[in-house]
């Protein structure tokens, strides 16, 4: 499994460490690599995956390698190889070159880039940024929930031990009703 590595092989995985997160392209060869991203040309590329996020579609795009990554830095990064054997590199070009110039959905949690490159690579979507925000996404409203009712309850119970079970009472609640949506 290549991950670190700064010199990339076609079919290979790259990381490229954006403010707050990553950004992945499949490398294609010759410096070129294949990614979602804004259909807009005009936009600078840390911005690109915001704008293709808010229209909830993205244009699949070859272009150089440094010009994808700009200033930021990357890495080789095959994370799935132990879990997820990948196509040969043949066959990862080839599905590859099938969705250059197309549009597809492009959603945070659900289609992002790197469940396009996984897709590409092992013919799974995987998103261990997506998994992450969705965690810490129920986990900040889960708190908020817990937060929300149990400072009420607890407001409206009397002092001592029975705000504490009111409390526990309410963040048991929050946990329930966040369950049914998540």
């Amino acid at each position: 499994m290549a991950c670190g590595k700064r010199d990339p092989k076609p079919g290979d995985l790259i990381e490229i460490q954006r403010s707050g997160f990553q950004h992945w392209p499949l490398y294609l060869g010759d410096g070129y690599v294949i990614h979602v991203t804004s259909e807009d040309e005009s936009i600078p590329p840390l911005s690109a995956g915001i704008v293709a996020i808010l229209r909830k579609k993205a244009k699949v795009k070859m272009q150089l390698l440094k010009d994808v990554v700009g200033n930021n830095g990357f890495r080789v990064n095959n994370k799935y190889d132990h879990s997820c054997p990948p196509f040969s590199v043949k066959d990862i070009i080839r599905r590859a070159e099938r969705y250059i110039d197309t549009e597809v959905p492009c959603d945070l949690l659900e289609s992002n880039c790197e469940h396009f490159v996984t897709m590409l690579r092992y013919g799974e979507r995987v998103s261990i940024q997506a998994k992450r925000a969705i965690r810490s996404g129920s986990s900040f409203t889960r708190k908020l929930f817990t937060v929300a009712l149990g400072g009420a309850a607890v407001a409206a119970a009397p002092a001592g031990s029975v705000a504490v079970v009111v409390a526990a009472a309410s963040a048991a609640l929050a946990d329930r009703i966040l369950r049914a949506f998540i």
